[in-house]
């Protein structure tokens, strides 16, 4: 009978994803001002997982949502979320937020808390929206809890932290709580909460809605349906309309490049140099070090690059995302600490009292400043793992940040032999097969053995330069530029917003100039394959106008520069265009003398 049972549900859920696949937000049950909202933000259509989780959700039944990065989730809860709240009496009373959205970064809080104001605002209803971090003073979670707030945004370890403190009471989350929301479930137990959620669910209602967003399927989201949904009726919901159950989108091209550790920076150099992927590129390593040697190896080429540190103010990575997202820079090289095998690393101590909330505190680091997973990348047309993740699920997320909204995009990875395993793990968990002739990550066909030859004398030459000595200045230095634009600017830049145009996170980190000669590759180093390829890739960026925001932006800087220095430029510009006439420069000059005859 349950299996039955649990069939008819399946097909039931299946009509209703081919249904819709053609609804409109409106035959949703979305509220009209949430379609004004959406209408004034561009969104014209639900998204095949929006089209099926809110209506479930506006019924009030608890989901388990799982799709690919850049499949609009956090829109699927969100909206069903406000709806709920817009019906709430204003006049009723709450001792506690009446929404509680738990993600596993400040990076991913920020995000979902300024989608939600964006909505609020444009639907022009009054709502407290807060959004909390662990590194706040006690006295400023109070003032920011008071009230208090309709919708609560944080990591699982600030929750933990006010209720442990009593900032947060849990008689009243029992008595308010009505929506509970688990942003990227999957990465919430890997973070290091799986304590601070355990402290938190004993006082979640059992009348609450519970909502789990995920992008994968594991056993750490199998762990928190146990842990949290209280309600029987819980549906999961998997990929849906044509590419069902399809991980990595068909959108997006995977390939890999064979090559030894020692090589890998000669590598990336001939990829980035010869122009044989499309910007914008972000690039992935497991360590803090490996993104400031790859940083300052790419700079000695006149490639300027940004490193996404989780050592930096949140302000600064902020920035940082804001800036790459608006196009200020290209090349974006992001640590993903949740593959370094150093995460785990933890120092020694005789007490082990202390070496107990080391650990503790240490995974409580990783959690808050993870930089990579669940952070809205935009427009990333290419994602370059110079590091192979340690696991399947890694692969799956850093690939989730290109092809986003079903937009194209291409993933390169450099595999050394001692990676070969871990590829051939993603190839088999991706479904590829070379009995039957089936590839979704081929090798990478447009770097050609003679290209990267060219260039391993001057890889090599400059490579040697960058030692761990120069590594660990520039990391220094990085740290310290960051420490002082976020605390002494800040106040500055609270009044004077478009200063943060001023400051450069892609800037030269290495104390010497780089040589002029290493910043373009001589034709005679390029054989006929390579120039074909290097065109082929300009042309296709061509056709998909990725230059036309940059060219954007520089006119705007144009615009906003100083009017006279431009006047003075164009009419230096002028005299050279009449010269260049050849013979006409007496006729010119009596044309003058005539029209300021006249003017007289």
């Amino acid at each position: 009978m349950a299996e039955t049972k649990l069939k008819e549900t399946v097909q039931e859920e299946e009509e209703k994803e081919e249904e819709a696949d053609n609804q409109s937000f409106e035959e949703l049950g979305v509220d009209a001002r949430l379609l004004r909202a959406l209408q004034k933000k561009g969104i014209e259509k639900p998204t095949p997982i929006q089209g099926v989780a809110i209506p479930l959700i506006l019924e009030g039944k608890d989901v388990v949502a799982r799709a690919k990065t850049g499949s609009g989730k956090t829109l699927a809860y969100l909206l069903p979320l406000l709806q709920k709240l817009f019906t709430v009496s204003a006049d009723r009373k709450k001792l506690a937020p009446n929404a509680i959205v738990l993600v596993p970064t400040r990076e991913l809080c920020q995000q979902v808390y300024a989608e939600v104001l964006s909505l609020v605002e444009l639907c022009r209803v009054k709502l407290k929206v807060v959004q909390l971090n662990s590194n706040m003073l006690a006295n400023d979670l109070r003032a920011a809890l008071a009230g208090p707030p309709d919708i609560l945004i944080s990591t699982p370890a600030c929750v933990a932290k006010c209720l442990s403190g009593g900032i947060l009471k849990a008689a009243s989350i029992n008595e308010s709580l009505e929506t509970l929301v688990l942003d990227e479930a999957d990465l919430l137990l890997s973070y290091g909460y799986e304590n601070d959620i355990k402290a938190f669910t004993p006082h979640v209602p059992r009348s609450c809605q519970c909502l789990l967003m995920s992008a994968t399927s594991s056993a750490d989201v199998d762990k928190l349906k146990k842990l949290i949904l209280h309600n029987p009726s819980v549906l999961t919901l998997s990929e849906m309309g044509n590419n069902k159950d399809e991980i990595i989108p068909k959108n997006v091209q995977q390939f890999w490049i064979s090559c030894s550790a020692s090589d890998k920076l000669l590598y990336i150099l001939a990829v980035l140099k010869l122009g044989l992927v499309q910007k914008k590129v972000l690039i992935f390593t497991n360590t803090i070090d490996m993104s400031f040697r790859l940083k300052l190896f790419l700079e000695k080429f006149g490639i300027r690059s940004a490193v996404l540190n989780p050592e930096l103010p949140q302000n600064s990575r902020l920035h940082i995302l804001e800036e790459f997202n608006a196009g200020l820079f290209d090349y974006l090289i992001a640590t993903d600490l949740s593959q370094s095998k150093e995460k785990d690393e933890v120092p020694k101590e005789s007490n082990a009292i202390s070496r107990k909330s080391r650990k503790r505190a240490k995974a409580k680091l990783d959690s808050e400043f993870g930089v990579v997973r669940g952070i809205d990348f935009k427009n990333v047309f290419t994602v370059i793992n110079f590091e192979m993740p340690q696991n399947v699920e890694g692969y799956v997320h850093r690939i989730g940040r290109t092809g986003r909204a079903y937009n194209s995009g291409t993933s390169v990875s450099l595999v050394s032999p001692d990676e070969m395993d871990t590829l051939e793990k993603i190839r088999s968990f991706v479904g590829d097969d070379e009995n039957k002739g089936t590839s979704s990550i081929a090798e990478f066909p447009l770097l050609t053995k003679n290209a990267v030859e060219s260039l391993r004398y001057r890889a090599e030459d400059v490579a040697k330069s960058v030692t761990r000595i120069a590594v660990r200045e520039s990391r220094a230095q990085d740290l310290r530029n960051e420490i002082l634009n976020s605390e002494k600017l800040k106040a500055h830049f609270e009044t004077n917003p478009k200063d943060l145009d001023l400051l450069k996170h892609d800037k030269v980190l290495s104390k010497n100039a780089p040589p002029p000669h290493l910043r373009d590759v001589p034709d005679y180093l390029l054989d006929k394959q390579t120039k074909e390829a290097r065109e082929m890739v300009k042309l296709a960026r061509d056709a998909m106008g990725n230059n036309n925001r940059r060219k954007g932006s520089k006119r705007k800087l144009r615009k906003d520069g100083d009017p006279l220095k431009a006047i003075s430029a164009l009419a230096s510009k002028r005299p050279h265009k009449v010269r260049k006439t050849g013979g006409s420069d007496g006729n010119n000059s009596s044309d003058r003398h005539k029209r300021k005859n006249k003017g007289l």
